[in-house]
């Protein structure tokens, strides 16, 4: 390790990032995560002032680290502590999702941000453990059922605390893999929607992802650097998933070519944005007939997944 930060020129340097070449020590390095997120936020206009943001926090590195950075963004604004709430859900994964509520619910009251839990069970009927055994084949992979019920989990809750705007915690490795997962199951539409330029749906809902240009790894050293408890112990059932596999690609490809996730990024959210231009009409206008919340198509997947899981 290079002995001294670049940018400083004071403090021994802690962290070597590859794909610019900087060592920088632990002050610089948490200021360049702060001050990019910041630059995110403000390129694509993610808040406006006096906006009430729900962040939703699941007790992992990436949601504990961005309600820490939101909080010190707000509190260097002199926004009012009810603007900012973290929002959990408690997906009904026995023994692995009580860990993580305890270190929600503490690091919540050190932050002084208050905090609301809602769960799948009283949700929609069934936790995620259930929905496991309920599935009627192993083609409804565990992720795709649980990231549809936690889009409408976190949405439920940020209305029940009458916030204007969803934060979530997704970074750059997050939406390389989603864009690839989209691409490879033929769902181009879905390409557009993943511009971090913030959509608003029917409801006045907005979502946000002020980690959207940041490097995964890069997260967790920042979690460890500012001493911010996190969860450690992996989902049982994220090996379903393609995302893995693709996750040890890019990790494997960016140890090879540094920079590689950045460049693939920024021709990603290119096409991304070419393609939502071409839509011609807002998301959202459509309404679900069984449940009434906004939808793509006449069923929203939230019922679609429910009535699955329904004998």
């Amino acid at each position: 390790m290079h002995s001294c930060c670049i940018k400083c020129h004071k403090e021994p340097s802690v962290y070597f990032r590859a794909y610019s070449g900087e060592y920088l020590c632990k002050k610089c390095f948490v200021r360049s995560i702060e001050d990019k997120t910041a630059r995110t936020m403000s390129k694509y206009s993610m808040l406006k002032y006096g906006e009430r943001v729900a962040v939703g926090v699941s007790g992992g590195k990436d949601s504990l680290s961005l309600l820490y950075v939101m909080k010190k963004i707000f509190d260097e604004h002199d926004r009012s502590k009810d603007d900012l709430v973290a929002v959990t859900i408690d997906e009904g994964i026995k023994g692995y999702r009580d860990e993580s509520l305890e270190i929600v619910k503490g690091f919540c009251s050190q932050l002084e941000v208050q905090s609301k839990v809602m769960s799948y069970k009283d949700l929609f009927g069934v936790s995620m453990d259930e929905a496991m055994v309920l599935r009627p084949s192993e083609k409804i992979s565990s992720c795709s059922m649980c990231g549809t019920f936690r889009r409408r989990a976190i949405d439920l809750a940020a209305e029940s605390v009458g916030a204007d705007v969803v934060a979530t915690a997704h970074n750059m490795d997050d939406q390389l893999q989603t864009f690839m997962i989209n691409l490879l199951a033929g769902d181009v539409e879905r390409i557009g929607w993943m511009y971090p330029e913030p959509i608003e749906y029917a409801g006045g809902m907005k979502k946000i992802k002020p980690f959207a240009e940041l490097y995964e790894h890069e997260i967790a050293f920042y979690a460890l650097q500012r001493e911010i408890p996190f969860q450690s112990e992996e989902c049982p059932y994220m090996n379903e998933s393609i995302r893995t596999d693709l996750r040890e690609f890019f990790n494997r490809m960016e140890s090879e070519h540094p920079g590689i996730k950045n460049n693939a990024y920024a021709s990603m959210m290119k096409v991304s944005e070419k393609l939502r231009a071409s839509f011609t009409e807002p998301r959202g206008d459509r309404k679900c007939r069984l449940c009434g919340r906004d939808s793509t198509g006449d069923v929203c997947s939230v019922c679609k997944t429910v009535s699955v899981l329904r004998p």
